[in-house]
């Protein structure tokens, strides 16, 4: 009998958490005995980075040529970016199509979904905001993510630095940059560890974190807790980075940017806490879930879909959203944290986080992933 055919696309030019997403969908798929192709832009350079030898890359130069690129043998199309409605209607009418949805629905219309058989939500914060929206094919549960970081174990060294700035090279500014960068980063400096207690960002730095908000309302707190550093792992555009360094330039040499980090493995152990952004256009936060795997505690905003993958207590400790109340309950946490001690002391992993923990793991998103395929198919 032969293997029935998954076909994924994901247009995406750079690395985000949709294709470390499209990376361990791909190995559940697989063991589960599916072949998969993947239908990539062909400027995407880093599929073969992403150990993703083992499924046929196809590749295409404008998403027009997509809907005609899909072998005749297919047996489903998911999309781990959701299809305008004139490149969706097409393929549905050729294949059983079903797709992930990354984002919080609120507020959003995408035309595309209504061709979709199965709609798959990342979380149920996302799931919800997709039956307000009275989409009827959504999946009755939330595919939810692992902590995917069997490619990452980590090899002998530290994080080094690189550049924290996504250049988008057709925009002029960006072009000439880009060039004069590597004057500014020359000697890849190797990550240390400050005294006192480290909080990190591991995280594109995109918009929808809101980072450059967030620390403009926490900064009188961080400013009052001169033993707390501030380190960046992650890369965006120009205006995202920009704002963020504005925000979080009263901490002076308490904060460092170390660019994007290929193995994220490397970074969770040099960090006490991981922090969240603020919540409402976040769809999960996988690096959440990857830190508490690697057993550092998180520190996120009480509210979906953050309280979907933390444990207050156990695995992590919630704040206020700073908004609500001016950063007073960050500021007792904070305090509280920075009174037990310079450095973090790791939460007990009881009982109850392993269990919280264990929905994370590859045997129990497989598992969903052969139902979502068996809803798709129904």
């Amino acid at each position: 009998m032969s293997q029935p055919v998954c076909v994924q696309v994901n247009w995406q030019r750079q690395i985000g958490g949709g294709e470390i997403y499209t990376r361990f969908f791909t190995r559940a798929l697989r063991e589960l005995g599916w072949q998969v192709c993947l239908i990539v832009d062909r400027r995407a350079k880093f599929w073969s980075r992403l150990g993703m030898a083992q499924s046929e890359l196809i590749t295409f130069d404008h998403s027009s040529e997509i809907a005609a690129l899909i072998p005749q043998q297919t047996t489903v199309v998911v999309t781990q970016t959701v299809l305008p409605a004139d490149m969706a209607q097409p393929i549905a009418a050729r294949f059983a199509l079903g797709g992930f949805v990354h984002m919080p629905m609120d507020g959003r219309k995408l035309q595309g979904l209504a061709h979709y058989k199965a709609i798959f939500p990342v979380s149920e914060y996302v799931r919800q905001t997709l039956l307000r929206q009275d989409y009827a094919q959504v999946l009755p549960f939330p595919m939810l993510g692992i902590a995917d970081l069997a490619h990452h174990a980590p090899q002998p060294g530290l994080p080094v630095r690189t550049s924290e700035f996504d250049w988008d090279r057709r925009k002029f500014r960006d072009r000439v940059f880009s060039w004069i960068e590597p004057l500014r980063i020359r000697g890849q400096l190797a990550f240390e560890k400050k005294p006192g207690i480290t909080i990190g960002l591991v995280s594109r730095l995109t918009p929808i974190k809101q980072f450059p908000l967030m620390f403009k309302l926490l900064m009188p707190v961080l400013q009052r807790h001169p033993q707390v550093n501030i380190e960046v792992f992650g890369a965006g555009g120009y205006a995202s980075v920009r704002d963020l360094k504005r925000a979080l330039l009263p901490l002076g040499e308490r904060v460092r940017f170390w660019g994007f980090q290929p193995d994220p493995a490397l970074i969770y152990p040099q960090l006490d806490y991981v922090m969240s952004g603020l919540p409402e256009r976040e769809a999960l936060g996988l690096n959440l879930i990857e830190a508490q795997v690697m057993g550092t505690p998180v520190l996120a905003v009480r509210a979906a879909p953050f309280d979907e993958t933390v444990i207050d207590g156990v695995s992590g400790y919630f704040f206020t959203d700073p908004r609500i109340d001016g950063a007073q309950d960050f500021s007792r946490l904070l305090a509280r944290l920075c009174a037990a001690r310079t450095a973090a002391a790791p939460l007990l992993m009881t009982e109850s986080a392993s269990q919280h923990l264990a929905q994370f793991s590859a045997l129990a998103f497989r598992l969903r992933v052969q139902n979502a395929m068996q809803y798709l198919m129904r």
